[in-house]
């Protein structure tokens, strides 16, 4: 273990793996606390040359998160764009812009701030029975921390809308048909799956793979023809490295690539 924490626990493995854990059981309820520790734990990883792929799981299969802390909005009720939203929001953006790949391993329910913290992450990995919903409706409030403007983009806006406003839960089944998760799998392997999934991913070219992250996230956000550019500098840059030596020596030696050699 390293980067310990209370809330926020870190496992790093050879491979170039590391698992985040949310660690608040049974629940694993967002607390301002919590909120600090990740923000401070992914400013590490993101940071950690070892680190290629980062797997976020929680304790325990009842839930991966429902959501805030509702016994601390007294205390923040008053300014709670700033005493609250301002930190869940520069926690969940930095873990959609840290540099590794992000996979979400999910069981249980995922509610409300748990929605927002999972539309961060590059892929979702969800058991049978986990369970998807947002309703801040239901309480007089909205989602501020990050439904608004990222779930539109993975699921499509009219499917965010409904999302949004009539608070309904939805299956892991129908989170995979709309596009909300990338893989459904047994309860109980969605932690399984995402290891060997970032594996897999930590096996390639890290450069490679940071880039692709970079780019993607970037270039969504611009039109086409502001890409261009980018996109023709980011080539030579990878094209030049060592990965793609690697990678292209390998092909024709018939071997495969060993993306960790120095």
């Amino acid at each position: 273990m390293e980067y310990q924490n209370k809330e926020i626990l870190v496992e790093k493995f050879p491979d170039g793996v590391a698992k985040v854990m949310i660690n608040r059981p049974p629940l694993n309820i967002v607390s301002l606390a919590l909120l600090d520790e990740m923000y401070e734990t992914l400013k590490k990883v993101n940071d950690d040359a070892d680190i290629r792929v980062v797997v976020l799981c929680a304790s325990g299969t009842r839930a991966f998160c429902v959501g805030s802390d509702v016994k601390e909005f007294p205390s923040v009720r008053d300014n709670v764009a700033e005493k609250k939203h301002r930190r869940e929001n520069e926690a969940f953006c930095l873990l959609e812009q840290i540099r590794q790949p992000v996979i979400a391993a999910l069981e249980g329910h995922v509610v409300g701030g748990g929605m927002e913290m999972i539309t961060a992450c590059d892929i979702r990995i969800a058991g049978r029975s986990a369970a998807f919903s947002l309703p801040e409706v239901n309480l007089g409030v909205v989602p501020c921390s990050g439904a608004l403007y990222r779930l539109p983009k993975l699921i499509g806006l009219g499917r965010a809308y409904e999302l949004m406003y009539m608070a309904e839960t939805i299956s892991a089944e129908e989170a995979y048909r709309i596009g909300l998760v990338n893989r459904v799998v047994e309860d109980g392997n969605s932690l399984n799956e995402a290891m060997n999934m970032a594996q897999i991913i930590a096996s390639k070219s890290a450069l490679s793979i940071f880039e692709i992250k970079r780019q993607a996230r970037t270039q969504m956000m611009k039109q086409n023809e502001e890409n261009f550019d980018s996109t023709l500098t980011m080539a030579n840059r990878v094209f030049l490295s060592s990965g793609c030596e690697e990678g292209i020596n390998a092909f024709f030696e018939k071997r495969q690539p060993n993306f960790h050699k120095k």
